[in-house]
């Protein structure tokens, strides 16, 4: 009798490509890169171009230096190309035009007229973390008032979430039960200028690189359920998730790409070599017991979600 073989573990680092990586930047992919090589699986390599006014092609070369000085090497993705390419999200538009036709096959899209200024007028940002829960003003329009409003406004498309609550198991945050539809409402798949949303990009092209495991920071939580949504109706599988905190600077502000907080730039010149780097990094959040220099390939067999999660108070560390 045969046995079914365990599915290769696959992870990917997809950073988009507005700026430099800062330290939080750094600190997913150390840990989504860990994570993959202390199961021997592959890492894979992806660029999520998807808006073109922030991300352009230096940005991506200069992103894509920074890891192999780093030695957080790729199995897969550009310079290291398979049958999953293209790995720009740019290049993939073909594949999210064919999922967005299914959803509305299926009608579960719907054209959304209103502006930015419409929706913070009649909603309160959710928890405190600045989303705004859609009120659902659009998803009951007639067609001839959908046509109607089309003629002065082009329309984004959103998703209608249903009012179930999605349960999975985070790898760092533990046991998640969220509502999309109370927490969020229906979400942008397709923006009004054409470029595709996150949500649905993401869902398409994990599930056809065939991605297991997927890290990254804890501000995406709110994104997996409405993910989840998506995969269960394109009939595609659900990785695995862990939502790791993120890193903080001294006046209390999460690290951004736009205010250049610590960038691999300067980080670089700060410490030196990536060993230097990637030593007080893994100190700094409890991969390695101290911040003795390490290369990646030695803080393999430092690293397990026990021991990130045993450092649960001190993963979100002040960079000074």
């Amino acid at each position: 009798m045969s046995t079914s073989q365990p599915t290769p573990v696959r992870g990917r680092f997809a950073p988009s490509p507005s700026g430099r990586m800062h330290l939080g930047n750094l600190c997913c992919a150390l840990l989504a890169w860990l994570s993959v090589r202390s199961q021997n699986g592959e890492m894979l390599l992806r660029i999520e171009d998807l808006d073109p006014d922030r991300c352009t092609r230096e940005k991506a070369e200069l992103l894509m230096d920074d890891l192999s000085w780093l030695g957080l090497t790729w199995d897969e993705g550009p310079g290291h190309e398979r049958t999953h390419a293209p790995y720009c999200q740019s290049a993939r538009r073909e594949l999210y035009e064919s999922a967005l036709s299914e959803l509305r096959a299926k009608n579960d899209v719907y054209p959304c007229f209103c502006t930015r200024a419409e929706l913070h007028a009649v909603s309160a940002p959710h928890a405190g973390d600045g989303t705004f829960r859609y009120p659902g003003l659009c998803r009951n329009l007639t067609p001839a008032e959908a046509e109607e409003k089309s003629r002065t406004r082009r329309p984004s498309l959103r998703f209608r979430a249903p009012e179930d609550t999605v349960t999975f198991e985070d790898l760092y945050c533990g046991p998640q039960n969220i509502n999309v539809q109370s927490t969020f409402g229906d979400f942008i798949v397709r923006r009004s200028d054409g470029v595709f949303a996150y949500q649905l990009a993401v869902v398409v092209d994990d599930a056809a690189m065939g991605i297991t495991e997927i890290v990254r920071g804890c501000d995406l939580l709110g994104s997996t359920p409405r993910q989840i949504y998506l995969q269960h109706l394109l009939e595609l599988p659900t990785p695995h998730y862990a939502h790791i905190p993120l890193l903080m600077s001294p006046d209390g502000r999460r690290l951004s790409k736009r205010d250049r907080d610590l960038d691999l730039g300067e980080l670089r010149a700060r410490f030196g070599t990536p060993e230097a780097l990637l030593g007080w990094l893994a100190g700094q959040t409890g991969i390695a017991p101290d911040t003795t220099p390490r290369s990646a390939e030695q803080l393999i067999e430092h690293f397990s979600w026990g021991v990130i999660r045993a450092h649960r108070e001190n993963i979100t560390i002040t960079v000074e």
